[in-house]
């Protein structure tokens, strides 16, 4: 249905935090003016809502807590606009998979209590695709788990979308894990465990699905908790990243922030990030075990979806292939009409990428802009 647009959002996906997070994660961070409005109503709702967490508590204690994973997650990493939501909707036919939902991203303590009521509220407001490429977005569509784990501990990249003015600090600490402390590893791996957990209760999957960037800068950390996780990666022409990711973040920070950045900053933060992001994979993929990892760029997967899913299903000997088959192939047919975002590269964008992300360009073999 959607009524809003993302434009004019009265709140941020931070009312869906608990109580105990939302204070530590906003308790030192200074609220510019023009978004006092939005971040007292956020608080608000927050502390209403989080007066109900404690029932899922109880039950996820009793229900799931000790209930060991049938099988370690499939990881999808690259750095944003790569073409990861693509591959993700891919995999998430197959029904043995399960994923986190937009909905558990917003409301992850009401997720086993309360959650149909919720999610029809959800589903009045919310927008029903997302602003910078069109993709359908509903309260069961699979998304990216950063934004769950955000509104479960203070230790996320993701605090970022709320306070921009300390992305780089966050980039450091939570991103790629270079300072974080082991206590705040140890919360941030509690967090995630419950968070898979709950996603397979919610979508009766036997698998985890994941597709979310920042687990690209920790696959150390992910390893140590799944050993026998599975890991998709993929690379895109550095250009279009630069491009659609400088789109990306201007335009969805916009209903998010609650302090002032301006779109020069967005861009030069964005592009610090990126090598950063890119060393803590290459440093950590090492950490995979032999056989659990498929590196791709996106433009060959996108080329031949069919025959290169097929492909990972058996290079990463994942269970399912033969019964998801029939969906995965209809689902990628459905996409072949997909107009998708045209870049031009500017002049400006070139120098950028290759002053900055000429390591990428080369390691990839992408042709090198002039």
């Amino acid at each position: 249905m959607g009524l809003l647009k993302f434009e004019d959002l009265p709140v941020n996906p931070l009312v869906g935090a608990d109580w105990k997070t939302f204070k530590e994660m906003t308790a030192e961070e200074p609220i510019d003016k023009g978004f006092r409005t939005k971040y007292y109503l956020t608080k608000s709702i927050c502390r209403l809502l989080s007066t109900l967490a404690p029932i899922q508590e109880r039950r996820y204690k009793k229900l799931l807590a000790d209930k060991p994973l049938e099988h370690d997650p499939l990881f999808i990493l690259g750095h944003w606009r790569s073409g990861t939501t693509f591959v993700h909707n891919i995999f998430a036919q197959d029904e043995h998979f399960g994923h986190t939902t937009t909905y558990q991203t917003v409301f992850p303590h009401l997720m086993m209590f309360g959650q149909p009521f919720f999610k029809f509220m959800m589903n009045v407001f919310i927008p029903n695709h997302r602003p910078t490429d069109g993709m359908e977005l509903t309260p069961d569509t699979p998304q990216e788990e950063e934004f769950a784990l955000n509104n479960t501990m203070p230790y996320s990249y993701y605090n970022f979308w709320y306070f921009p003015k300390r992305m780089i600090d966050y980039c450091d600490r939570y991103l790629t894990f270079e300072k974080i402390t082991p206590e705040e590893e140890a919360a941030y791996k509690e967090a995630f465990m419950r968070c898979v957990k709950i996603s397979l209760w919610n979508t009766g999957g036997t698998q985890y699905l994941s597709k979310n960037p920042p687990h690209t800068g920790h696959v150390k950390a992910l390893v140590d908790l799944f050993p026998n996780a599975k890991f998709i990666y993929l690379m895109r022409n550095p250009y279009t990243v630069f491009e659609s990711t400088r789109s990306f973040f201007t335009q969805t920070i916009a209903p998010l922030k609650l302090q002032d950045v301006s779109d020069d900053q967005i861009e030069m933060n964005a592009i610090e990030v990126y090598p950063r992001l890119y060393k803590a994979y290459q440093e950590q993929k090492k950490f995979i075990p032999e056989g659990n990892l498929y590196e791709v760029k996106f433009e060959d997967f996108e080329r031949d979806a069919y025959a290169t899913t097929k492909d990972i299903y058996a290079r990463l000997q994942l269970p399912g292939w033969e019964e998801s088959e029939p969906a995965i192939r209809a689902y990628i047919e459905s996409k072949r009409g997909y107009k998708k975002n045209q870049y031009e590269y500017k002049p400006r964008t070139i120098q950028l990428v290759n002053e900055h992300w000429s390591q990428a360009i080369d390691d990839w073999g992408y042709e090198r802009r002039e």
